[in-house]
């Protein structure tokens, strides 16, 4: 297969899809279907590298295949094609785990701030040490214990507190999140054993799962605890990284407030270490 065979598939696709339809305005186009920077928008991309792509002068690797099949809402068909077309199998339904070269620079280049990412079923992949300076997880675990969502709704943290509005926000946001994952990756055995688990422990979490709110803002504020017995409260802003659909939780204090100048304190007397991979991969 020809590079540009992949660029015309995904061009074809672009202009075919209708705005409404991944959730953008409609109003008045000059062209139909969606514009490059609009994709690049969706998909994580710039529009520059999209425009390579339609033009055969750069291959994608076979994250960006899913990245752009999710951004278009394309069909199983339409990624089987992409996918084959870029010289890749399609994805198998399994929840990919690996931490990818953008994830790691993210961890890295923001080493100040508090951060983890975790995978599309909310398993723990990895933090930095400015993470692990609000002494708010111990790496070391057991089964569910890597997952976020199991950590809300099962075994929440004892020095992690949040408003009841927090709260809300935060398990509405996990239920999404699980949800999404579910179907797409509808044969991941792993993640589906953790929602029936969820739907069994928690009947919070079973009353969300099925009748489940929209999300307002991917962000809620908590107040985490150190052994000192001094506190800090920060916002946590879910971003996500679709090119290997893991997910990165920031977490920041208000510019000048109190705890903007205690989160300085904490993680000034953090290790070096800038990434930490966390040693379970999944759920199960």
């Amino acid at each position: 297969m020809e590079r540009s065979d992949f660029g015309a598939a995904v061009r074809h696709l672009r202009e075919s899809t209708d705005p409404v339809v991944v959730g953008l305005p409609a109003g008045r186009r000059r062209v139909p279907g969606l514009r490059r920077e609009e994709l690049g928008e969706l998909a994580g991309m710039s529009a520059d590298y999209v425009r390579r792509l339609e033009q055969g002068r750069s291959h994608p690797s076979a994250g960006v295949v899913r990245a752009i099949a999710r951004a278009l809402r394309a069909g199983r068909a339409d990624y089987e094609r992409l996918s084959a077309l870029a010289g890749y199998a399609a994805a198998d339904g399994q929840v990919p785990t690996d931490l990818g070269p953008g994830a790691t620079r993210l961890l890295e280049r923001f080493s100040d701030t508090p951060m983890i990412v975790t995978d599309a079923a909310m398993n723990l992949v990895a933090v930095n040490s400015a993470f692990l300076a609000l002494e708010h997880w111990d790496l070391p675990g057991e089964r569910w214990d890597w997952n976020v969502a199991w950590r809300i709704f099962c075994s929440p943290f004892e020095a992690f507190q949040q408003s009841p509005a927090d709260a809300a926000m935060q398990e509405t946001i996990q239920v999404a999140q699980l949800r999404a994952a579910l179907l797409r990756y509808p044969a991941d055995a792993s993640l589906a054993a953790l929602v029936d688990e969820l739907r069994s422990r928690s009947r919070r979490f079973d009353t969300l799962w099925r009748a489940p709110r929209p999300v307002a803002a991917y962000e809620s504020a908590a107040t985490f605890t150190q052994s000192d017995g001094d506190s800090v409260t920060l916002v946590g802003n879910l971003i996500a990284l679709p090119g290997d659909d893991l997910a990165a939780v920031m977490l920041t204090a208000a510019p000048g407030s109190r705890d903007a100048a205690r989160l300085v304190e904490v993680v000034g007397a953090a290790e070096s270490r800038a990434v930490v991979r966390v040693g379970q991969s999944g759920p199960g």
